[in-house]
């Protein structure tokens, strides 16, 4: 097994993390985290088709379940929303957290403040095709402590779309 990915960006250390944050991005394969999560959509045909491109969760709010399984030089993350599952894969290249959901590629930089993970958008490839990095500048993330318990809160908004999605919630990372 390969170090996990998010030790591998560059300037990120561990030691700075809040101490669930850092628990969710280390250890075995398969590990799994469970919680409650809340589910937002934007309206619209485009929203609606960049979500199915992206195979992103239905709106709702209720349980979700992650697990995080190592395949070698990158992580696959299935997210079940209730009776959905999302999956990503996750690496790392040119300094750059590269995150693979359905038929797009974002391309993230992240940063620590103050014991958080920042994910900012900085670009992504659908099908392979690049596509304009400022277009994506108000999708990111952000995973915190807060009162000894991780919580997400991933947003995406583009230009033209519109709102798209988001969802925020909690984990049990113990």
């Amino acid at each position: 097994m390969s170090s996990p990915v998010f030790e591998r960006l560059p300037g990120l250390r561990r030691a700075t993390l809040a101490p669930c944050v850092s628990r969710l991005h280390v250890g075995d394969t398969g590990r799994r985290y469970r919680g409650e999560v809340d589910v937002e959509h934007g309206r619209g045909i485009l929203a609606a088709l960049c979500r199915w491109v992206m195979r992103l969760p239905p709106a709702g709010r209720g349980a979700i379940e992650i697990r995080i399984d190592d395949e070698g030089e990158a992580e696959r993350w299935t997210r079940r929303f209730g009776q959905r599952t999302m999956t990503s894969v996750l690496w790392v290249g040119n300094g750059l957290l590269h995150e693979r959901i359905g038929a797009v590629t974002l391309q993230f930089v992240i940063r620590v403040e103050d014991g958080a993970l920042a994910w900012r958008a900085v670009g992504a490839r659908c099908l392979g095709v690049p596509l304009p990095g400022r277009a994506f500048a108000q999708v990111g993330a952000r995973e915190h402590e807060e009162s000894g318990r991780y919580h997400f809160d991933v947003h995406a908004t583009l230009p033209i779309v519109g709102f798209l999605l988001r969802y925020r919630g909690w984990l049990d990372v113990e």
